[in-house]
């Protein structure tokens, strides 16, 4: 009996173990990833608004749902804004590497990604995300007049550590939805491409690899080829008792000779080009015309007509 009641505690611990463990491991997916507050001529939200937006990106390679989790906000202290974001909208669900935009503007009614607090950038903007259980996972404090209008304050990268402001340079642009570093070119391509402008070195570089993949198949071929006919060989000389491989070799045993080969080229040939040669085809197709009464003979005057 006591073992069995030391079974079941050990058993609850490990369950209630696991649970807390893979719910720390969830609590880790998501996380802020851009601000911008005052959103002058920025990006709009369903109904045409400029609003304020904050930025939840999913650092994962799993789905992550938002559903129960809250949004808080403060610009003084004590004055802290909860928005629970709701449970049953499909769109909570933030695929792998994807981002979900809420919008500040305080008009929770305008649906779930439309939050019930404003920011203000006069003053310093606390935000914090919290799970389901209201634990806090990331949280991001804007100091005061950091940000001018159409400016965010964003991750370098997404899920990176290091943060920066967005907007005041042309090479550092607000990206609402969308990976915060975006490459505008390939540098090794730019690289390949100096190094090689006429495309000579891609031109030896292509011919070279097919080439090479010929040079394989014929290789990989010529050894199936031979291990083919002497597996071939091995079981005639098995069926006619022949155990010396040079006599074997002399009767060409396992070997087909070239008629066989020919034969077998031609009936491929011929299966798979019907009708090659159409002065030697007869087709007959049958012809069916529909009757007419306006072209019919019977209906003609063959005798002058009687006064």
């Amino acid at each position: 009996m006591n073992k069995t009641k030391i079974g079941l505690l050990l058993s609850l611990a490990l369950m209630l173990g696991l649970t807390s463990c893979g719910e720390q491991k969830s609590n880790t997916k998501l996380i802020l990833n851009e601000v911008l507050i005052e959103n002058g001529s920025n990006f709009q939200d369903d109904y045409g608004v400029h609003s304020a937006w904050i930025e939840v990106f999913n650092k994962s390679y799993t789905s992550a749902d938002l559903a129960g989790y809250q949004l808080r906000m403060s610009n003084q202290q004590g004055d802290t804004v909860t928005y629970s974001i709701p449970k049953g909208d499909v769109l909570t669900l933030v695929k792998p590497r994807q981002h979900a935009l809420f919008w500040a503007d305080g008009q929770p009614n305008r649906g779930t990604f439309h939050t019930n607090f404003i920011m203000n950038g006069s003053t310093d903007t606390w935000v914090g995300l919290y799970d389901s259980g209201k634990k806090l996972i990331d949280q991001i404090v804007i100091s005061a007049n950091t940000l001018q209008a159409n400016q965010s304050y964003a991750r370098i990268s997404d899920a990176s550590e290091e943060w920066e402001v967005k907007g005041a340079e042309e090479s550092k642009y607000v990206t609402p939805s969308t990976n915060n570093k975006t490459l505008s070119g390939n540098a090794k391509m730019e690289k390949f491409q100096s190094h090689d402008s006429a495309g000579v070195g891609m031109s030896i570089t292509a011919m070279g690899v097919v080439f090479f993949g010929l040079l394989v198949l014929y290789i990989s071929f010529r050894f199936i080829g031979k291990a083919s006919v002497a597996m071939s060989r091995r079981r005639a000389m098995k069926s006619k008792d022949i155990t010396c491989k040079e006599e074997a070799k002399e009767k060409k045993l396992g070997e087909a000779p070239g008629e066989v080969f020919a034969a077998i080229a031609m009936a491929m040939h011929e299966s798979q080009n019907m009708h090659d040669v159409e002065d030697t085809v007869l087709t007959i197709t049958r012809v069916k015309r529909s009757y007419s009464p306006w072209s019919s003979k019977i209906y003609t005057l063959r005798e002058t007509p009687k006064k």
